[in-house]
Parts: structure tokens; C-alpha cells; sequence
């Protein structure tokens, strides 16, 4: 089901809980949001859509991917960049790594590790910056 894109700055700010395999049908909606404003936005966290679970959803180019309960474990080569969010208006300048190690649980709650490089590392970055309660 597509929801309904929270503005909140109070509300975006607050730390998300992990995940549980009972929080499956956010992860379902917040894809389903996603689809509905690809024109748009690349990635997306649970709180966007009024959840506060550490849910996250993004296109890497030619697939979606969800990851529950992503934790960056490496990161290298930082640099500065400017970043625009569904969430808020405008842009803002932000630090971000080319190339980051995740790991996480998939839809089907199996763990996962991955890396991830240039824009797709980015979004992967922004989108866990709003679990942690950070806005940019």
C-alpha cells in the first residue's frame, strides 16, 4: 500500500527500533512507496512513511532492494556532496563514503553482507542517516 510521506522534521529525527519478521508489511508498503515516487526518489527509510522501524528501500538502477536493520560496518574514501530528501525541501551539504560495507537482513530476514560503491553506497548513506535519526 502506498502511504503517505511524513514531513516531520521531530518526527524524521528520532532514532528507529530493529525490525522484526512482524514488521513485514511496513517493509511491503514503503516498497510500494517507493515504486509510486521512483520518479522522483531513490531510497527511502521507514520513518518516511510514519514508521519508526530500521527499514530501508532503494534502487541501485535497474532493481529494488530492501534492508532490515542495515548497520555500516567499513566505509572509505569520504567526500562532500549536496542532497536533496522526499521528506524535506531543498538541498543540503553532506559527507558521504564511495565505497561502504553493509550488513543486513533481506525481505526474507536471511542476514546479508554486501559492498557497495559511488551512487548506490550514497543512497544506501542517506537512507540509514534517517534510522540513526539524522537528517541532512
Amino acid at each position: 500500500m502506498v502511504r503517505t510521506i511524513v514531513r516531520d522534521p521531530l518526527l524524521l529525527a528520532r532514532v528507529s527500533e530493529p525490525a522484526t519478521k512482524a514488521d513485514g508489511q511496513i517493509a511491503d508498503d514503503l516498497m510500494d512507496t517507493l515504486r509510486f515516487h521512483l520518479d522522483r526518489c531513490v531510497g527511502m527509510a521507514a520513518n518516511m512513511i510514519g514508521e519508526n522501524k530500521r527499514i530501508i528501500v532503494f534502487s541501485n538502477g535497474f532493481a529494488l532492494n530492501t534492508m532490515i536493520n542495515p548497520v555500516i560496518t567499513e566505509k572509505d574514501g569520504a567526500y562532500e556532496t549536496e542532497e536533496g530528501c522526499l521528506s524535506l525541501i531543498g538541498v543540503r551539504k553532506t559527507k558521504r563514503h564511495r565505497r561502504i560495507r553493509v550488513e543486513y537482513l533481506d525481505r526474507s530476514f536471511v542476514k546479508r553482507k554486501g559492498t557497495f560503491e559511488g551512487y548506490t553506497a550514497q543512497i544506501i548513506q542517506h537512507e540509514i542517516d534517517h534510522c540513526d535519526g539524522i537528517l541532512i
